[in-house]
């Protein structure tokens, strides 16, 4: 059997480690079975936001200082994927994930499970194409059996956090005579997330590896999966693959439920899912229901024609604000009004992340 326990921590600087090191002191987490922390940090979300991999270091750190374990081999087991952008009322804040192999066989029912993975360091030229597609495939491919997981109607949602090019890595392909996807740094993120979703969407048979083509990446809205999140950084070279759904081995604490959001106002999506975790209520949920909720995960992305509901947006043409930065603040907003909560996970970037203009949204509630 599998002890999955999930904790959400808010944060009030991109190094607190004060809600973990609570948890830690208090003896409600053992630090050794700490499997993934998913965070949002304060920075721009863009190339150069370096609070990920600030917050990656000051989690690596931490837990160094209490395992004993070196940072370097902590890092290979534990996926930090941390994503920048807290726009509009968002709240800074971490999830931690805890895992570890327990006494006891399967259950007669299914409840939540976490288990993270690792693709290889990839190439710069490599990266935002079929090799990283191919490689998410069977990592989340072998996470689903680590975790019992017996279909893929179980994985409700998968978080990856990919690299992204810079001018150094860029330059580092060209010296050896290949070529990248983009010179553009911004645009690499896409096709990292893109990629990455797309492999998501092949482990999870959402989409024939052999229906995608090199070109289709970041162009061909049409191939996507509904339960991929990825987020691109600056601060690692590989992927990191967090894997989350119910299995028979779990241990019966919480449950984890899916939709996917057509638009980036998709009120009825984020109420579908909760009742797909489990939770009971007509209309609008009760403050009884939305306190079992540990956490809702979303993904925000503007439509590529700049319309929502057939209504014009100046997402993609306002010269001052990123769209991107826009479209996490707008989801955001939506789920917090329905959960009073806006410490909620909202990544942007939603390339083949559910159907353009919307993206996937999960959500863990505690069963006991």
């Amino acid at each position: 059997m599998i002890d999955s326990k999930v904790y959400k921590v808010a944060m009030s600087s991109p190094d607190d480690m004060r809600g973990l090191d609570q948890l830690v002191t208090n003896s409600i987490i053992d630090p050794r079975d700490v499997v993934a922390v998913l965070g949002k940090t304060e920075g721009n979300g863009c190339v150069n936001d370096f609070t990920r991999g600030f917050a990656t270091m000051a989690f690596s750190h931490y837990l160094h200082t209490k395992t004993g374990t070196s940072i370097e081999d902590i890092k290979h087991k534990v996926a930090f994927v941390m994503s920048g952008g807290t726009e509009g009322v968002m709240s800074p804040h971490a999830v931690i994930f805890t895992s570890k192999d327990v006494e006891g066989g399967k259950s007669q029912t299914k409840s939540f499970v976490v288990k993270s993975g690792f693709t290889r360091n990839f190439l710069p030229e490599e990266q935002g194409t079929l090799v990283m597609v191919k490689e998410v495939a069977n990592v989340v491919e072998k996470l689903m059996k680590e975790a019992g997981i017996e279909s893929v109607e179980d994985v409700h949602f998968v978080q990856i956090k990919c690299p992204l090019l810079t001018s150094e890595r860029i330059n580092d392909a060209y010296s050896r005579n290949q070529n990248v996807v983009t010179e553009d740094t911004y645009k690499s993120m896409g096709f990292n997330r893109g990629a990455s979703a797309l492999g998501v969407a092949v482990a999870l048979n959402e989409v024939k590896l052999e229906d995608i083509k090199e070109e289709d990446i970041c162009h061909n809205w049409s191939l996507f999966s509904t339960v991929a999140s990825t987020s691109a950084g600056i601060e690692l070279e590989n992927c990191e693959v967090i894997i989350m759904g119910n299995s028979k081995l779990g241990n019966g604490e919480y449950f984890i439920g899916h939709d996917v959001m057509q638009n980036s106002i998709d009120i009825q999506a984020v109420l579908r899912a909760m009742k797909n975790a489990g939770l009971k209520f007509e209309g609008l949920p009760t403050e009884n229901e939305t306190s079992r909720i540990v956490n809702v995960f979303a993904k925000a992305e503007s439509s590529s024609h700049g319309f929502v509901l057939n209504r014009r947006t100046t997402l993609l043409t306002d010269s001052d604000i990123n769209h991107t930065r826009q479209a996490r603040s707008v989801v955001n907003a939506v789920i917090a009004s329905v959960v009073q909560d806006p410490m909620v996970y909202v990544s942007g970037g939603a390339e083949h992340q559910g159907p353009d203009g919307g993206g996937p949204v999960a959500v863990i509630v505690k069963l006991k």
